[in-house]
């Protein structure tokens, strides 16, 4: 399994880790290896308030990759380009991420989780979503048998390197195996969304976490001029584990997802 750290709109270094790993955690005692959802769920009940908001989410991919989100228990067609919807945190919501370059006629369904907001301007959020970067090398990693943990944490300013990041790459470190990155991170900075990736089709017919299907989601309209993903040599610093998990065939759904009456909607 791989473990990467992502920050938001700053650069961070493994250099970061080693001055700020032996701090207290400031936030929460979960960790990574707990089911989906269930951090989520916990910081809404910590933090009543997060409940109902819908943050603005943009997932960018390599050139040429469609990636879709799951909405009332299918995937719509996907354009190239980043997509950038407005999501709830709690729920877990669901991706397809189609036409990998070298990789055409396979899939990757990625998860995301999100367990915290931003508070940006008022009138603006649309202008500074969570950014969610796909690598190529990382979307390979999935489809021969890897399992990807990301999370992608805002970073305490207290602690942001002195120098301008390229606005077109997600800049990340990975942490080894005995590290948590949800607890590296909160060391870090603000934890604000969990990415899970590999090469299992999901069974939606289990539904979302707690019984409820598809959650509700805002699908924003693409903006022209949008970066993608540029390679990057992360695939050098990876290594390898001989551990594989076999695709498995998406089994048809037998009974219509419903979702639970008075469920926050997208504003």
């Amino acid at each position: 399994m791989q473990n990467s750290l992502f920050g938001i709109g700053a650069s961070v270094a493994l250099l970061l880790a080693s001055t700020t790993l032996a701090q207290a955690p400031r936030h929460y005692g979960h960790t990574i290896n707990l089911p989906p959802g269930t951090i989520a769920q916990g910081q809404l009940a910590h933090i009543p308030a997060l409940r109902g908001y819908v943050q603005p989410v943009e997932i960018i991919a390599p050139k040429g990759v469609r990636v879709s989100v799951r909405q009332q228990g299918r995937f719509a067609t996907a354009p190239t380009g980043p997509l950038r919807m407005g999501l709830f945190i709690g729920p877990v919501y669901h991706l397809q991420v189609t036409n990998i370059p070298f990789q055409e006629g396979y899939e990757v369904y990625p998860t995301i989780e999100l367990v915290n907001r931003l508070y940006p301007p008022e009138g603006s959020k649309i202008r500074f979503p969570i950014p969610i970067q796909l690598t190529q090398e990382e979307l390979e990693m999935a489809l021969s048998g890897r399992f990807v943990t990301r999370v992608i944490y805002l970073e305490d300013s207290a602690n942001a390197l002195g120098q301008r990041s390229d606005p077109e790459l997600q800049d990340y470190f990975e942490t080894p195996s005995n590290e948590d990155p949800l607890l590296v991170a909160d060391r870090l900075g603000r934890p604000m969304a969990i990415l899970r990736m590999g090469s299992r089709v999901p069974d939606f017919e289990r539904g979302n976490v707690g019984g409820i299907g598809d959650p509700p989601v805002t699908v924003y309209p693409a903006q022209s001029g949008a970066a993608e993903v540029r390679p990057t040599d992360a695939a050098a610093a990876i290594e390898r584990s001989p551990a594989n998990f076999p695709r498995l065939p998406l089994q048809p759904r037998r009974s219509p997802i419903t979702f639970p009456v008075g469920y926050p909607q997208a504003r």
